[in-house]
C-alpha cells in the first residue's frame, strides 16, 4: 500500500513537472531513475518516502481524513437514494404512459 500511495503522489508531481520541466536535459532519464529507485527492493525508495514524509503528515491529519470519509459515505448514500427515487419516478411515468397508449389504441380499435 505504501508504494501505491507514493506512486500516486509521484504521478501528480510528474503531471506538473511534465508541463514545466520537460525541456530540461536528461529529464526523462531522471524520471526513469526515480521510478526504479521507488520500485527497487534494495533502495526501498517508496517505503523511505512514505515513512519519512507521508506517514507523519497523514497521521497528523487522521481525524480530518476520517471525518471526510464519513461525510463522503453519507453523501453517497443520499445520492444513491435520490437516484433510486428518480429512477422509480421515470419507470412509473413510463409505465403509465405505456398503459395510456395501450388503452387509447385498444379503445380506438373498438
Amino acid at each position: 500500500m505504501m508504494y501505491w500511495i507514493v506512486f500516486a503522489l509521484y504521478t501528480v508531481v510528474e503531471t506538473i513537472t511534465d508541463l514545466t520541466l520537460a525541456w530540461f536535459p536528461l529529464y526523462y532519464e531522471l524520471k526513469i531513475a526515480i521510478v526504479i529507485w521507488l520500485l527497487s527492493p534494495y533502495t526501498r525508495g517508496a517505503s523511505l518516502i512514505y515513512r519519512k514524509c507521508l506517514h507523519p503528515l497523514l497521521s497528523s491529519r487522521e481525524r480530518e481524513i476520517d471525518e471526510y470519509i464519513v461525510q463522503a459515505k453519507e453523501r453517497s448514500y443520499e445520492t444513491m437514494v435520490n437516484f433510486g427515487k428518480q429512477g422509480l419516478s421515470i419507470a412509473a411515468t413510463a409505465a403509465v404512459t405505456a398503459a395510456v397508449k395501450a388503452s387509447v389504441s385498444s379503445s380506438s380499435e373498438h
